[in-house]
């Protein structure tokens, strides 16, 4: 029986998603779980240089892997030939392959899946499967979309309301710090949650956000820090739409990210676990020494500008 008055709940805000034709689930990984069972794949070929979640998705679900490599524009290093029901897993690292280069792997390989998670304003290739990650980009504690032809498989709704902690506490002014044990709590989860569709909390935040705001805003970052520091960077690197963050490659990295710690410009490690890996020296590189320079809509001229003079200190040590 529908209930009757008592305390008022969180309104319905705007409805206007920036994938509002794609599947809405709770996580990129559950994405590919998704597709897995949509298209039965029986084997996928991974890019070494890339986190272990999707590794961790395949023995889950019983799929077979092969890993690869990428060449320095992080194009896949791929000469293999696909077999039934397998999928070649092309990451867009740093929003930096073109759709160009997408339709020459569609075309090469027939059977691509496209993970969008650095390059979530990046419209999806016709005809590709393509996901993508939400909280990469925008305060939410969950939430993915994914482009795919078959749309049959019936679905739980997640939840996400005890998920929200470390959000909602920076937004009322704590530090990063605070908050830092509950967000890599909320990140330890992701692992155990099943395939769900995407929560109703999630799905309300994302239909109100500004995304041509915040698409311009990462612009103008992205061509800010590039006027001040690409001359440094080891990386040729294109400029994507709304990009994900600016990455810089040079000497030293380890050491750099310390310094810039210190200045309280925190620069993560993505996938350390690249690091333990053997036979992968161009991967390996690239993990330790490409810092990724957040340029996402929290920063302004000033914080670009103090971020680049850091970061040219940095270097000169």
């Amino acid at each position: 029986m529908k209930e009757i008055g008592g305390y008022l709940e969180l309104d319905d805000l705007v409805s206007h998603e920036y994938h509002p034709s794609a599947i809405a689930l709770n996580t990129a990984r559950n994405a590919l779980v998704y597709l897995a069972k949509a298209k039965h794949i029986s084997k996928l070929y991974i890019p070494y240089f890339l986190c272990d979640s999707v590794v961790g998705v395949c023995r889950r679900e019983g799929i077979a892997y092969e890993l690869y490599h990428i060449d320095e524009s992080f194009c896949p290093s791929f000469d293999g030939q696909l077999g039934e029901n397998e999928y070649l897993y092309v990451v867009n690292f740093y929003g930096q392959l073109t759709k160009e280069k997408i339709l020459e792997l569609r075309l090469k390989y027939e059977r691509i899946i496209v993970d969008n998670v650095h390059a979530f304003f990046e419209h999806q290739v016709e005809g590709v499967d393509t996901l993508y990650s939400c909280r990469k980009f925008f305060g939410v504690p969950d939430g993915a979309y994914l482009y795919c032809d078959i749309r049959d498989i019936r679905l739980e709704t997640d939840v996400s309301m005890n998920r929200m902690k470390h959000i909602l506490g920076r937004y009322e002014g704590a530090s990063a710090s605070e908050y830092y044990n509950d967000f890599r709590s909320n990140d330890m989860l992701f692992d155990e949650l099943t395939l769900k569709s995407m929560s109703k909390l999630t799905k309300n935040i994302l239909g109100a956000i500004d995304y041509e705001k915040i698409k311009q805003i990462r612009n103008d970052n992205w061509r800010s820090i590039h006027e001040r520091v690409g001359i440094n960077n080891k990386l040729n690197v294109k400029a994507p739409n709304g990009p994900y963050m600016y990455p810089f490659w040079c000497e030293n990295g380890a050491a750099v990210r310390k310094l810039l710690a210190e200045k309280k410009i925190y620069i993560p490690t993505l996938w350390p676990n690249v690091l333990e890996l053997d036979g992968c020296a161009l991967e390996k590189e690239y993990a330790k020494n490409i810092l990724p320079l957040p340029i996402d809509q929290r920063y302004g001229e000033e914080d670009i500008e103090r971020v680049a003079n850091e970061l040219k200190n940095a270097l000169k040590v």
